[in-house]
């Protein structure tokens, strides 16, 4: 008894199927973020790497002298952040044409490199000068480039790194707020998951392990990479 091989299309197709479906994936990001954002504001000046809507507040912040903030700090966060999202902009017109699968596992690749690059130096060299803003630029670059690839990705409610939308639509597309209520698993499982990366994050810094958090971070991220499928 002999089998019919599938279909060009289907086995064109099938490669893409292969792995962690991108929801999952970029929830297992959002874990990464609060875990990141954690590390940079608890220990590296009260500054954001991956949130920058809160990076602009704090900047105005320290714009205005506020004690804590330091206005170097944040302007080389929101410099590396958007370095990072114009690189994931090319990359997102070399691959965005092709295999998502491929896209999403190059620029994950290159993240968890960022990040472990970060970890590796922060365990080396604490207390050198300049290992600050290092570390800052580092996690603030592979920030920018997920962000541009994620948001290139259109995967609806899954930012990785902001909430307050996620949170609007939890409530006001709740039944309470007319809705359906349709995607509200979703967008809870996000808000759970930066939250849980987040406590993580601040129990390693406040412990002094601000290195393993970071590795903890780029293994997370190396292991998605691997990973993940070109599916939602």
């Amino acid at each position: 008894m002999t089998t019919q091989p599938p279909p060009d299309g289907e086995r064109a197709r099938a490669p893409e199927g292969r792995g962690l479906p991108l929801v999952t994936v970029l929830l297992g990001l959002t874990v990464v973020s609060g875990l990141i954002d954690a590390v940079s504001y608890l220990g590296l000046g009260h500054v954001f790497t991956a949130n920058m809507t809160g990076n602009v507040v704090v900047l105005g912040f320290a714009a205005a002298g506020a004690p804590g903030f330091t206005v170097t700090h944040t302007a080389a966060s929101l410099a590396a952040f958007l370095l990072g999202a114009v690189t994931g902009g090319r990359v997102a017109a070399r691959f965005g044409g092709g295999s998502r699968r491929t896209w999403a596992r190059v620029t994950l690749a290159a993240e968890a490199v960022l990040v472990g690059a970060s970890a590796a130096l922060a365990h080396a060299a604490p207390g050198a000068r300049g290992t600050t803003y290092a570390l800052i630029v580092l996690t603030a670059y592979a920030m920018g480039l997920r962000n541009a690839t994620v948001r290139k990705l259109g995967v609806p409610d899954l930012t990785t790194t902001v909430l307050t939308m996620t949170l609007t639509g939890l409530a006001s597309d709740s039944r309470a707020g007319g809705g359906s209520g349709r995607r509200s698993p979703r967008r809870t499982a996000a808000v759970a998951a930066m939250l849980a990366g987040a406590v993580l994050g601040a129990w390693l810094v406040v412990r002094g392990h601000l290195p393993t958090a970071l590795l903890i971070a780029a293994t997370a991220t190396g292991v998605l990479a691997l990973s993940t499928s070109g599916r939602e």
